[in-house]
């Protein structure tokens, strides 16, 4: 069956793409969920015209973003996080963590995906963190504090 997806769904494709897959994959999981509409020439015509929306927009907070990166060059954010005696975090700090964290002290909206973050974060003490877009990059400070 030929569907449409309506947002990132695993193993199978990101948001807007047209892809095959099996009927009852499709009307016993991805359509009771929200995640796939059937792709009709109507919905397609539809997509079409969201996903350019969506790269419009992208492309706006990337350039707003990016006259933005020189306020977080040198930034320090402190975090707390449960440890054990010897400084390692019982759970490990992700950049969907660090998103608010920044939001709160720098004032600036910064999406997951920008962030530069090999392994989640599972030691006490300062980390360089790097914020990536397009072609620029700055780094940040995270000062992890055990709680």
């Amino acid at each position: 069956m030929k569907i449409i997806l309506l947002r990132d769904v695993q193993k199978v494709g990101r948001k807007y793409d047209v892809v095959n897959v099996a009927d009852g994959f499709a009307s016993n999981s991805l359509f009771p969920k929200g995640l796939a509409e059937v792709a009709t020439p109507k919905a397609l015509k539809r997509v079409e015209v969201a996903k350019a929306t969506d790269l419009a927009d992208q492309k706006v907070r990337e350039d707003l973003l990016i006259k933005n990166l020189n306020d977080i060059s040198g930034v320090t954010i402190e975090m707390t996080g449960k440890a054990n005696d010897k400084g390692h975090l019982f759970a490990g700090i992700h950049k969907d963590a660090l998103v608010p964290a920044l939001k709160e002290q720098t004032r600036l909206d910064i999406d997951a995906a920008y962030i530069v973050l090999d392994k989640p974060i599972k030691e006490v003490g300062e980390h360089k963190i790097e914020v990536k877009v397009q072609d620029k990059s700055v780094k940040f400070t995270l000062n992890i504090v055990a709680a």
